[in-house]
This record gives structure tokens, sequence and C-alpha cells, in this order.
């Protein structure tokens, strides 16, 4: 008798929602960043989208084919290996690819997107046991990676080409909204519907539209993928330490909060059921944690750095798991039967006999 007993990656939660329907959930909401980049950025930014998402699925295909054996026996399971490959695959690398692509600036080389959207996949995802067993954000440390390894470009921030100034033809780069706001200069000439709808402003290819963000999060939230506290709890912690930071000024605050990556990384990165804490209480320390980090640091180091927060909380998220316990299903809290006056007084009376001998 086989008394071997296999759990399976938590929540265990019975239900008709698989994986792949949220993972299509969340693909259909990032939809709107995704066409608003390409409108922004053009083609830069559809090859960039193009590529990471490609080489996200491939490299996914690769390490599981060789994983399983597609290479043994002088490749006879190749044919089983890679129908094994489509029943199990459930979209998480191409919503690794996509958010990787969007969190990233146009002007970065097709090579540069290939290498992150590979580390990604490959060393962050599937090394750790492939979906739902990853430490950190897929996407947030392939950003940080791709950062550390080509700043030349991943700085080169472009404007987008809706409201831009355009030179001969050519768009120029500049600084970000945000580094203008948090920087030495403390200003910025972009107003705040600039600054919401992202119309002729510098940033990443699928961060500037706070619209569509906002559009893809609303539908998150119709579909119970995530809780409308989430975000927000992150996005309103940010604001309130930026406006005490800022002097208690309301519209530097304001504008702040609304650029940079805050709103896509609230949406999209910090709410991932894997990097996330399973317990409500857990959830809201994590988020106000993220807030505060995000402010404070932006503040000190005048970078973005809302990648770098996720991957910061990603890692104390096991710490407040295990601290952290919700009750269990059907949970009771015992009440505590008060003892009546009478026993109260004889207990009274036993304790001070007992003292005087």
């Amino acid at each position: 008798m086989d008394n071997t007993v296999i759990i399976s990656t938590p929540p265990h939660v019975k239900s008709r929602r698989t994986t792949k329907m949220i993972m299509l959930d969340v693909i259909i909401a990032l939809l709107p960043c995704t066409v608003m980049g390409i409108v922004y950025y053009r083609l830069d930014a559809f090859i960039t989208i193009i590529t990471s998402v490609l080489a996200a699925v491939i490299c996914e295909f690769i390490y599981y084919f060789i994983a399983k054996g597609g290479f043994a026996r002088k490749c006879k399971d190749a044919k089983q290996v890679c129908k094994d490959f489509l029943h199990q695959f459930d979209f998480t690398s191409i919503v690794t690819g996509l958010i990787l692509a969007l969190i990233v600036p146009s002007s970065v080389h097709f090579y540069e997107v290939l290498l992150g959207s590979a580390f990604s996949i490959i060393i962050v995802k599937m090394l750790f046991g492939g979906t739902g067993k990853n430490l950190v954000n897929p996407a947030a440390t392939g950003r940080v990676f791709m950062l550390l390894c080509f700043s030349a470009t991943m700085g080169g921030i472009v404007t987008n080409a809706v409201g831009a100034v355009v030179d001969n033809g050519v768009i120029n780069t500049s600084a970000t909204v945000l580094t203008d706001l948090i920087g030495d200069a403390g200003t910025t000439n972009a107003s705040f519907l600039d600054i919401f709808l992202g119309t002729g402003i510098t940033g990443s290819i699928g961060e500037t539209c706070k619209l569509a963000i906002i559009v893809g999060g609303v539908y998150l939230i119709i579909r119970k993928v995530i809780k409308w506290w989430q975000p927000v709890l992150y996005i309103g912690v940010t604001f309130v330490i930026t406006w005490m930071l800022y002097g208690f000024n309301g519209l530097t605050a304001l504008d702040i909060t609304f650029s940079g990556g805050l709103f896509f990384g609230a949406v999209f990165m910090a709410t991932d059921y894997v990097t996330s804490p399973k317990s409500r209480m857990g959830q809201i320390i994590y988020y106000i944690i993220l807030g505060v980090l995000t402010s404070l640091l932006r503040y000190f180091t005048h970078v973005e750095v809302v990648s770098f927060v996720i991957m910061i909380c990603n890692i104390i998220t096991h710490l407040l798991d295990r601290y952290c316990i919700p009750h269990p299903f059907g949970y009771v809290k015992e009440k505590k039967v008060k003892a009546p006056k009478a026993e109260k007084a004889a207990a009274k009376d036993a304790g001070t006999k007992e003292a005087t001998k």
C-alpha cells in the first residue's frame, strides 16, 4: 500500500479558477498599458515587448525540455516532453516577459531585454522550482539585473511621441519627471494631467499612463484577482510619507506619487501571490513597509526604487508568513467563563488562610 502524501503548492483551496485563468486575467489587465506603451513609444516599444515575451516563453521551454529529459535516449522522449510542456503551460512566463518589457525604457537594445527576460525565467523562477516557488518577483529582479548590467541604456529614458517636442524627427532623451521632482531641481514643467495620462513625459514603456494602469487594476479587482485595498494601501502610505518629507506640500507629494513606477508596481508586482504574504495582517504590514521604504529611499537616493523595494519586501515575506499566522477556517475564539462570585471569595479566603500559616 502506497502511503505517499503529495502536497501541492499552496493555497490548498478547491476552485474552478486555475493559475492559467488568473494569468489570463493579468494579461488582459496589462493590455491597456501595452497598447498605450506602443502608442507612446511606437516601434521601439513593440520590439521590446515581443522580444521580452518570446524570450521568456522560449527560455521556460528550453529549461523544461532539458530538466524533463528531452535530450535523453537520443531524444526519443522529445515529443512527449513537448506535449507535457504544453499541458502544464500556465502563461506565467508570458506575464513575466510582458511586465518586464513594460517596466524598462524603450531605449534598451533587444539583446539587453532578451538577457533580462532569460535571467528572470531561468535564474529567478525555474532554478527555484518553477511556478509558485520563486523567492522574489521575477520581473522586478530582471529589471534590477538589467539596471546593474546595462545602466547606460536603462538610464536613457526617452520622451514619448505624444505631445513631445521633436527635433529633426528625433525624440530626445532626458531625465524622468520623477527624477526632476525628487532630485536637485525639485520641480517639473509637466502638468499633473500630463503625468496622469503620460503625454509628452519620460518614463518606462508601460508606467507612464496612469489611466491605463488604473483601468487594468479595476479589471483585476472586479475579477477578484487582487483586493482593492492592497495597491491603495501601498500608494496611500507612500503619499503620506512623501507629503511629510517634502514639507507637507500636497501638490508636490501628489506629483511624486503619480510619477515613476509606483502605480504599476503596486497593481501588478507587489500583489503577486507567490511573493506576498498569505495572511491579511501579514499583507497589511507588507504594504505599509513597501510604502515607507519607497518614499524614504526616493527621498534620500533621488532615483526610482520601486523594483528594489519590492525585491527587499519579497525576502521578508517568509518572516511575515511565519509570525502572522491566520486563524484556521471556521476558528471560533474561546470565551473565558467567569467564575461565580462565591467561588472567587472562597478562593481568596483559602489563599489568605494559607498565607497566615
